[in-house]
């Protein structure tokens, strides 16, 4: 039946339709690993979180300290960015006192930091 058919509530001009299904719209990811680049924040308010998320979303890596935040606000800040790279599977990680770094998954990290003195 034709939508037409349903809305009048005739019967006539019956036509069949095929159902189309349209894939996922792809991943934004930078065309190749040399198109990202390295964004470094210190970020003196929590309204400069969107400017440093939209970076990530670009598939730039971004490296962020924290220090000028007081500290609910740094943890506001930890608390959106890890959600931004959750959402693009990608990557944040503590690499200093106060600093973050944030990457997309077409960025590979590779390496460990460890606070401790050892």
């Amino acid at each position: 039946m034709a939508w037409k058919d349903i809305l009048t509530g005739t019967d006539e001009d019956t036509e069949e339709y095929e159902e189309v299904r349209t894939a996922p719209a792809p991943k934004q990811q930078p065309e190749t690993a040399s198109a990202a680049t390295i964004g470094l924040y210190e970020p003196k308010s929590f309204e400069e979180a969107t400017a440093i998320a939209e970076s990530i979303k670009k598939g730039n890596v971004v490296t962020v300290n924290l220090h000028k935040l007081s500290k609910d606000y740094a943890q506001r800040m930890i608390d959106f960015l890890t959600g931004v790279v959750y959402a693009l599977d990608g990557r944040i990680e503590k690499v200093g006192h106060n600093l973050i770094l944030c990457s997309p998954s077409s960025i590979r990290v590779t390496g460990r930091i460890t606070m401790s003195a050892d």
